[in-house]
């Protein structure tokens, strides 16, 4: 019989990440009970984006909180898709984690950066603005499914892939309806820079994904 060598990963800080998070997400509730129950129907319902979708909603604590929230859950999502596809280093998986969390929230305020300063030169800030609210508004509502797709797969369906492509395709799918809906209330303001909205999606949003998406098929 050959032995066969098997690298087992603790799960003690992963708990803890996943325990503050939810500590993030459960202050975000407390302290903003009302802007809370708005947020927890955004998919159904887009009084959210337009009560809150006004100057100085980047900053506000509420919004800091759940992206707080996204960042870990996402990164600890992306950790455990990893570790399902055996592309882990041996040792060395909490520093991996903290690599990928780093890479993320440097990519994400990299292209919030951008997209400003593409709004501050063509003198469109407040439009930009409200597209970035809306854009990352969805996006930390589907960390909501990735926290749970991490659960099942640290606790109950580890290293399940069907977990992952359901997970990622609910969250796709939430931020279809994000982008759907941004283009309904928006129609008016993006149709005449239409066809730039649309190599934007491509270049920034969709093209990421699909690149997730095909490595994971591979």
């Amino acid at each position: 019989m050959t032995p066969i060598e098997k690298t087992i990963i603790s799960l003690d800080w992963m708990t803890i990440a996943l325990f503050m998070s939810l500590v993030v997400l459960a202050l975000g509730k407390y302290l903003y009970h009302k802007k809370f129950l708005n947020f927890i129907i955004l998919p159904f319902n887009d009084k959210y984006i337009l009560l809150h979708n006004k100057k100085g909603q980047f900053s506000h604590w509420f919004h800091l909180l759940l992206t707080l929230f996204q960042l870990i859950n996402l990164s600890l999502f992306l950790f455990l898709i990893m570790k399902s596809f055996a592309l882990l280093p041996k040792e060395g998986s909490l520093i991996t984690y903290f690599i990928i969390l780093g890479f993320i929230a440097l990519f994400e305020l990299t292209k919030f950066l951008l997209q400003m300063f593409t709004g501050f030169v063509f003198n469109n800030l407040e439009l930009v603005s409200g597209l970035i609210f809306s854009k990352i508004s969805y996006l930390n509502y589907s960390s909501i499914i990735t926290c749970i797709a991490n659960v099942l797969l640290i606790y109950i369906t580890t290293d399940s892939k069907t977990t992952i492509y359901v997970a990622f395709a609910l969250i796709l799918i939430i931020n279809a309806i994000g982008i759907a809906k941004l283009l309904k209330n928006y129609q008016k303001a993006l149709f005449p820079y239409f066809m730039y909205f649309i190599l934007y999606l491509c270049a920034l949003e969709i093209a990421p994904l699909v690149l997730i998406g095909s490595y994971l098929k591979g």
